[in-house]
């Protein structure tokens, strides 16, 4: 979501956790969503006050743990992987496009018993949209996402670029 050297985070991921909404649910039964990104703390609690979040947001400059749970892509300090595919597979993919180097986004969930910690699960590209509403309900207008990489159909009036 937001990379060391990046004075913002991502466009898409910043949208994922505006739409998150209410999450005391999740307090009152003893759970914690927590937003992890690369860049260092003092630039994601910048970034994180001018949005108005209220959601906890760590930084994981400096560890592996990006890299581990294959959201960082860096050949140079760990095998190319993303949404369970190789770099090979991910070259032949259509669909959702993936770069072979920089951020991408994920969701894992971890479960605690004391001092024990557990990896149960993840998710990755379109796998973790379902968390929120509002790609579901952009999927049914007209433009869609609105994500760089989509184009309206030829005929359909053309918009500028979505990225902007």
């Amino acid at each position: 979501m937001f990379d060391p050297a990046w004075d913002k985070g991502c466009p898409g991921c910043t949208g994922f956790v505006s739409a998150l909404g209410d999450l005391s649910l999740l307090h009152q039964r003893d759970t914690t969503f927590v937003v992890i990104s690369r860049a260092p703390l003092e630039k994601l609690e910048k970034y994180k006050a001018e949005k108005g979040w209220d959601v906890a947001w760590v930084s994981s400059f400096g560890s592996d743990f990006n890299y581990d749970f294959h959201v960082t892509l860096d050949p140079k300090v760990a095998p190319q992987e993303y949404n369970y595919r190789n770099k090979q597979e991910m070259s032949a993919a259509v669909g959702h496009p993936v770069k072979l180097e920089g951020e991408e986004h994920g969701l894992s969930v971890f479960f605690r018993i004391d001092d024990d910690l557990f990896h149960t699960y993840s998710a990755y590209a379109r796998g973790t949209e379902s968390l929120t509403d509002s790609y579901r309900l952009l999927d049914v207008t007209p433009y869609g996402r609105q994500q760089d990489f989509e184009v309206s159909p030829e005929g359909w009036p053309q918009r500028p670029t979505y990225g902007t």
